[in-house]
């Protein structure tokens, strides 16, 4: 075979394992609603470094959501801090009545979703019941669990909302309610613990 053949071979083989490995799956049986929203509160954390970044804790933070989708980043400004995204939904959201009815997608680091007429339920409470989360692993453990979740799962996790500063002034801030929508409404959360159900 030529390096041609060979590199295409592995490239195929390297697409099929990575959506293999990332595909979607069913939620739990019986848990089709996860009810509760997002929790924050104020933090007194201090300000520490990571990488090459300045992390300062805006608040406190837990969220029990469905893994609505997943996108991995490995070549963007942002990859080395956040190698992966996750859109979430919780309430009405997690339900597979609703998803089932909408397209939801990621890319460029926000997370779409689209609707045919009618809705399955208010667009205002898609916007509130849903997000885009860039999850900073704490350490090597979270990364990997991280690395590990499909869409489909239930995960829970807590942690802080942040902004991310480098040494240059370049700011990565965190959305800090969970009513906006557009540039700027994605969380920012440096993930402490998690459990994927």
């Amino acid at each position: 075979m030529n390096r041609f053949t060979v590199f295409s071979l592995l490239l195929s083989l390297w697409g099929a394992w990575n959506w293999y490995s990332h595909r979607p799956v069913k939620g739990p049986k019986g848990m089709d609603i996860v009810n509760n929203a997002p929790f924050q509160t104020n933090t007194d954390a201090d300000e520490f470094d990571y990488k090459n970044y300045r992390i300062k804790p805006m608040a406190d933070f837990s969220i029990s959501a469905r893994v609505l989708s997943r996108a991995d980043y490995s070549l963007d400004r942002e990859a080395d801090l956040v190698p992966t995204d996750l859109a979430l939904g919780w309430g009405r959201m997690a339900d597979d009545g609703v998803i089932n009815q909408l397209e939801i997608s990621q890319s460029g680091r926000f997370y779409f979703w689209r609707y045919h007429n009618p809705p399955p339920i208010p667009p205002q409470e898609i916007i509130r019941s849903s997000a885009n989360m860039h999850l900073i692993p704490a350490d090597t453990a979270i990364e990997n669990a991280i690395d590990s979740i499909h869409p489909g799962q239930i995960v829970r996790f807590e942690g802080y909302l942040v902004n991310a500063v480098t040494k240059n002034g370049w700011e990565w801030r965190s959305s800090l309610t969970r009513e906006d929508t557009g540039r700027g409404a994605c969380e920012l959360v440096w993930v402490k613990s998690l459990q994927i159900e």
